[in-house]
């Protein structure tokens, strides 16, 4: 990837990694603890403008709602997002459907914004979800539903698509599960680097 491009991570509590919450000091960029402040380090070479408009709880309707704020009116290069797992929590808590809670329409909805209102690349990674504990062993078809949703939408779009959830479930057979993951949905250091690896190699391509 070319340097000095301004790249901004959409998403949830994995993208957010805390850096809502971290006081900001002058020359710090803010990015918090997860796989964006590790992305950030290293494209460090390349002068990149990096970006962290994660919000934690957020489902792709959150991200809509901010998008304006947190992303158009930057006019960034590249956009990533990685958004799911909340909207797999509300359907598991309240028993609706992925049709009925609208998901693939509005997922669709935030790429065409994305491509009306920016100039920019997208790269959409999938969401991911571990059985341990035990009780997030129900909620892996409804990602993988999720995924392929993501997916097709990512390639009516034109953008990038990086699946994530047999990647990091992969690792975590191999190295333990506590390895990878602090409670089932969030990250480890470990797991944390483990994306940010897969995105810079990927990221190449756009």
């Amino acid at each position: 990837m070319p340097g000095g491009k301004k790249i901004i991570f959409l998403g949830d509590s994995i993208t957010d990694a805390g850096h809502n919450f971290q006081p900001v000091r002058e020359g710090e960029l803010g990015l918090g603890d997860g796989y964006v402040r590790r992305i950030a380090a290293m494209l460090r070479s390349e002068e990149a403008d990096i970006r962290n408009a994660g919000h934690d709880g957020f489902t792709v309707q959150g991200l809509l709602r901010m998008l304006e704020w947190d992303c158009l009116r930057h006019s960034p290069d590249v956009v990533s997002i990685l958004v799911g797992c909340n909207d797999a929590a509300v359907c598991m808590n309240t028993g609706r459907t992925l049709d009925e809670t609208g998901f693939a329409e509005s997922y669709k909805r935030l790429l065409k914004r994305i491509r009306e209102g920016t100039r920019a690349r997208i790269l959409c990674m999938g969401p991911f979800i571990f059985p341990c504990p035990l009780e997030y062993r129900n909620w892996i078809p409804l990602i993988r539903e999720i995924e392929a949703a993501e997916q097709e939408a990512a390639r009516e779009a034109g953008a990038l698509f990086i699946p994530l959830h047999e990647m990091l479930n992969r690792e975590a057979e191999a190295a333990g599960y506590d390895q990878i993951t602090v409670d089932g949905i969030h990250l480890t250091e470990r797991g944390a680097e483990i994306i940010a690896r897969e995105w810079v190699k990927r990221a190449e391509f756009i």
